[in-house]
């Protein structure tokens, strides 16, 4: 036990100095938000219905095994690797990280939500809530150790490129289904819990509270065997592949150079290989999910699909790249903007067109719509990858110093998981004029699309590639050290004055409400006939005003975010002024 105990150890003594700023807020929130759903967890085994609690335990389950994939890798704050020369076995180093697997923020909530089985249990009988407690236990090992097997599985998947792109396409199909999943209850006629999840082993911890003793047996079975599994892949993390000579790249100019180079990143970097199998499956299989219940609707909208997952997926451009910043910075005057987005777009744009033209012929329409949205998608995401990747850059690993888990390109998950989101959101909120435009004036809309991401390619790029020239020092700063500049985030804000600051608060706070949901949201339900919707107000209002109400939000929205932004910035220049005065 003493391994055991001193990796536990080891994992305690780090948290308790990483915990603090940005990183410390971050899991505060998330801390907070998994109490909430802990809770809800165990209010499942108050209600007596076990077929929730059991759908429940199936979520978190899938939540552990997918999660650390989607979001770079999991936990890694205390990693094989710093253990390499000690000679342990296999099984011995599994077991201490194991141990060092329950110390955290994740496995506390979860143990929380696994009280649900000694409510379970209570309402039962003593002897059902005195093995709950073993059962909660084990199901928790099972949840932590299924994680690892997960992430190990595709971590050796990611050393091939065979792999990685397999890799890539199964979690994109399986998110695509997790996102489509009222399609399967249809088709199936599955309108309440499935039975099947009493087969999975998130519920055999209920099963053995329900007096059914087998599976208490089946939970320590189960872990012994995760276990097993889990130090042979550490095994297998431990050797690396050697890479084949390649023939070397061949340019004219600079421009080319940059985009011969990040071609050749595309086609070896197997991170970026996944990242593309998935987008491509995830966009292909969320359209055509709908198709088992004989609706093809959706199916032309699978190369946008594409587009705005492929921006998310690369929305810390500058950040995977590491510290070979400085090569870009060392050449006066040189700027790799333009010839990252061309790459980009090398990349994606036929894939896309592809997906659009093909699919969008099998259905025979609607060809404006598709094609105005596809092409300001493409000219928006083009030029918010740059810009975003400068401006809230999220510092990664140097490629070559990536430990033996590939999915884990830096150190900040939260930070990248909320830059990816708000790539998707941009990238959406791009294609909002071309989308209208092509519902109100049909082919119209095609050209607005074009004007659209030609003016965001060239506009976003030119924005990113003047932060890049004024900040560049700063920027491999923090892709050195790790740590963003303290005049950075808390400069921005020190020069506002106290209504200044509520009204800012109050615009990026609610800016959104008129934007998404009372704005693009409603002119998709007013477009699609759906009338009296909830809350949407646009849908309740007479013909000739729902189109002019949902824009009315939008502009709303629009006016929000741009008066936050005004000033901000204006305070940022008087600011500025005062010190050059003094």
């Amino acid at each position: 036990m003493a391994v055991e105990m001193t990796m536990a150890r080891m994992k305690v003594s780090i948290l308790r100095h990483a915990y603090r700023g940005q990183r410390g807020q971050t899991a505060g929130t998330g801390a907070v938000l998994g109490a909430l759903l802990a809770a809800g967890t165990v209010y499942l085994g108050v209600t007596g219905k076990p077929e929730l609690l059991a759908a429940g335990y199936a979520v978190w389950l899938l939540g552990w095994m997918l999660g650390p994939i989607f979001m770079g890798g999991g936990d890694e704050t205390v990693r094989p690797e710093y253990f390499a020369l000690l000679g342990l076995p296999a099984r011995r180093l599994a077991t201490g990280l194991l141990a060092a697997a329950f110390v955290g923020v994740a496995p506390l909530v979860s143990l929380a939500a696994l009280l649900g089985l000694v409510v379970a249990g209570v309402q039962r009988s003593f002897t059902a809530a005195l093995i709950a407690v073993p059962a909660m236990v084990l199901q928790l090992a099972v949840f932590v150790l299924l994680s690892k097997v997960c992430v190990a599985v595709v971590g050796v998947a990611l050393r091939s490129r065979l792999g990685a792109i397999g890799a890539g396409a199964l979690n994109g199909l399986i998110l695509a289904a997790l996102g489509q999943i009222w399609v399967f209850f249809v088709v199936f006629g599955q309108t309440g819990i499935p039975a099947a999840v009493w087969y999975l082993p998130s519920s055999w911890g209920l099963l053995a509270v329900r007096g059914q003793w087998w599976a208490l047996a089946a939970l320590a079975a189960l872990v012994v065997l995760l276990l097993a599994a889990w130090a042979a892949l550490l095994t297998r993390r431990a050797t690396r592949v050697s890479g084949r000579g390649r023939r070397p790249m061949t340019a004219t100019g600079v421009e080319s150079a940059v985009v011969a180079k990040e071609l050749r990143t595309w086609s070896r970097d197997l991170v970026r290989n996944h990242q593309l199998a998935f987008a491509l499956t995830y966009g292909v299989a969320f359209a055509a999910s709908p198709l088992l219940i004989g609706w093809n609707g959706m199916l032309p909208y699978a190369g946008p699909i594409f587009v705005v997952m492929a921006a998310a997926m690369a929305s810390n451009l500058y950040g995977t790249d590491g510290t070979a910043l400085w090569l870009t910075l060392m050449t006066p005057g040189a700027s790799d903007v333009r010839g990252r987005q061309l790459a980009w777009l090398s990349v994606q744009a036929p894939i896309a067109l592809v997906l659009t033209v093909a699919f969008t012929a099998i259905t025979g329409g609607p060809w404006p719509l598709v094609l105005a949205l596809l092409a300001a998608l493409l000219g928006g995401a083009a030029g918010l990858l740059p810009l975003l990747s400068v401006y809230a850059m999220v510092p990664g690993t140097d490629p070559h110093r990536r430990a033996g888990n590939p999915l884990r390109t830096s150190e900040d998950d939260g930070g990248l998981t909320g830059l990816a989101y708000l790539m998707l959101a941009l990238v959406l909120l791009t294609g909002v004029p071309a989308a209208l435009a092509a519902i109100w004036f049909s082919w119209a809309g095609v050209a607005v699309g074009i004007l659209t991401g030609a003016v965001l390619y060239w506009g976003l790029g030119l924005l990113a590639d003047r932060r890049l020239q004024s900040h560049g020092p700063e920027l491999l700063d923090t892709m050195r050290t790790g740590r963003k500049s303290q005049t950075s985030t808390k400069a921005r804000f020190e020069n506002l004055g106290r209504t200044q600051k509520t009204i800012v608060g109050w615009c990026f706070g609610f800016g959104a409400i008129p934007l998404i949901p009372q704005g693009i949201l409603a002119a998709v339900f007013v477009a699609n006939d759906t009338l009296r919707h909830s809350w949407f107000l646009a849908t309740y209002m007479p013909p000739t005003w729902r189109y002019p109400v949902a824009a009315a939000f939008i502009l709303l929205g629009l006016t929000m975010y741009g008066t936050a932004l005004w000033i901000v910035a204006g305070s940022n220049l008087v600011g500025r002024w005062r010190h050059v005065e003094r």
